[in-house]
Protein backbone atom coordinates (compact mmCIF):
# COMPACT_ATOMS: atom_id res chain seq x y z
CA UNK A 1 0.00 0.00 0.00
CA UNK A 2 1.17 3.50 -0.83
CA UNK A 3 -0.40 6.60 0.69
CA UNK A 4 0.16 10.25 -0.23
CA UNK A 5 -1.23 13.58 0.92
CA UNK A 6 -1.53 16.32 -1.67
CA UNK A 7 -1.71 19.94 -0.52
CA UNK A 8 -2.81 21.75 -3.66
CA UNK A 9 -2.49 25.32 -2.43
CA UNK A 10 -4.93 28.18 -2.02
CA UNK A 11 -8.07 26.08 -2.59
CA UNK A 12 -7.09 24.07 0.50
CA UNK A 13 -8.68 20.91 -0.96
CA UNK A 14 -6.15 18.62 0.73
CA UNK A 15 -6.40 15.21 -0.90
CA UNK A 16 -5.35 11.81 0.41
CA UNK A 17 -4.67 8.95 -1.99
CA UNK A 18 -4.16 5.29 -1.14
CA UNK A 19 -3.03 2.93 -3.90
CA UNK A 20 -2.87 -0.82 -3.51
CA UNK A 21 -1.73 -3.19 -6.22
CA UNK A 22 -3.65 -6.34 -7.00
CA UNK A 23 -2.36 -9.73 -5.95
CA UNK A 24 -4.01 -11.31 -8.99
CA UNK A 25 -3.46 -8.87 -11.87
CA UNK A 26 0.13 -7.67 -12.35
CA UNK A 27 -0.64 -4.11 -13.48
CA UNK A 28 -3.96 -3.57 -11.70
CA UNK A 29 -4.18 -1.07 -8.85
CA UNK A 30 -7.03 0.00 -6.58
CA UNK A 31 -7.08 3.70 -5.71
CA UNK A 32 -9.01 5.35 -2.90
CA UNK A 33 -9.14 9.15 -3.02
CA UNK A 34 -10.44 11.39 -0.25
CA UNK A 35 -10.68 15.02 -1.35
CA UNK A 36 -12.57 18.16 -0.51
CA UNK A 37 -12.56 19.05 -4.21
CA UNK A 38 -15.97 18.44 -5.79
CA UNK A 39 -14.40 17.91 -9.23
CA UNK A 40 -12.02 15.22 -7.92
CA UNK A 41 -14.83 13.51 -5.99
CA UNK A 42 -17.00 13.38 -9.12
CA UNK A 43 -14.09 12.10 -11.23
CA UNK A 44 -13.52 9.19 -8.88
CA UNK A 45 -17.25 8.38 -8.81
CA UNK A 46 -17.32 8.27 -12.61
CA UNK A 47 -13.99 6.47 -13.21
CA UNK A 48 -14.24 4.03 -10.30
CA UNK A 49 -11.35 2.81 -8.20
CA UNK A 50 -9.57 0.14 -10.26
CA UNK A 51 -7.02 1.04 -12.94
CA UNK A 52 -4.28 -0.45 -15.07
CA UNK A 53 -1.14 1.25 -13.76
CA UNK A 54 0.50 1.21 -17.19
CA UNK A 55 -2.47 3.07 -18.72
CA UNK A 56 -2.20 5.70 -15.98
CA UNK A 57 1.57 6.08 -15.61
CA UNK A 58 3.29 5.01 -18.80
CA UNK A 59 1.70 7.61 -21.06
CA UNK A 60 2.68 11.07 -22.25
CA UNK A 61 1.98 14.03 -19.93
CA UNK A 62 -1.66 15.03 -20.02
CA UNK A 63 -2.86 11.57 -21.13
CA UNK A 64 -4.37 8.65 -19.23
CA UNK A 65 -7.79 8.27 -17.64
CA UNK A 66 -7.50 11.07 -15.06
CA UNK A 67 -6.28 13.72 -17.48
CA UNK A 68 -8.70 12.60 -20.23
CA UNK A 69 -11.58 12.98 -17.77
CA UNK A 70 -10.33 16.34 -16.53
CA UNK A 71 -10.01 17.75 -20.07
CA UNK A 72 -13.77 17.78 -20.50
CA UNK A 73 -15.12 17.78 -16.95
CA UNK A 74 -12.86 19.91 -14.74
CA UNK A 75 -13.05 23.68 -14.41
CA UNK A 76 -10.16 25.44 -16.12
CA UNK A 77 -7.21 25.03 -13.75
CA UNK A 78 -4.14 23.51 -15.43
CA UNK A 79 -1.89 24.00 -12.39
CA UNK A 80 -3.81 21.69 -10.06
CA UNK A 81 -1.33 19.14 -8.64
CA UNK A 82 -3.94 16.58 -7.55
CA UNK A 83 -3.94 14.56 -10.78
CA UNK A 84 -0.15 14.39 -10.76
CA UNK A 85 -0.25 13.33 -7.11
CA UNK A 86 -2.67 10.48 -7.83
CA UNK A 87 -0.43 9.36 -10.68
CA UNK A 88 2.72 9.52 -8.51
CA UNK A 89 1.02 7.40 -5.83
CA UNK A 90 0.13 4.73 -8.40
CA UNK A 91 3.66 4.83 -9.86
CA UNK A 92 5.23 4.25 -6.47
CA UNK A 93 2.82 1.47 -5.52
CA UNK A 94 3.51 -0.39 -8.78
CA UNK A 95 7.27 0.22 -8.46
CA UNK A 96 7.33 2.28 -11.65
CA UNK A 97 9.02 5.07 -9.66
CA UNK A 98 10.74 5.36 -6.31
CA UNK A 99 8.95 6.88 -3.33
CA UNK A 100 10.26 10.41 -2.99
CA UNK A 101 8.46 13.59 -1.94
CA UNK A 102 7.81 16.19 -4.63
CA UNK A 103 6.89 19.81 -4.02
CA UNK A 104 6.25 23.20 -5.57
CA UNK A 105 7.59 26.11 -3.56
CA UNK A 106 7.06 29.81 -4.19
CA UNK A 107 10.18 31.90 -3.64
CA UNK A 108 9.73 35.55 -2.74
CA UNK A 109 12.71 37.67 -3.76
Amino acid sequence: MTKVRIKPGICNFVTTVIAERSDEEETEVTVKVKSGCPSVKKMMEVLGDTFDAYEVCLVKPGEGPFFEYAKTNFPVHAGCPILAGITKCIEAEQQLALKKDASIEFIEE
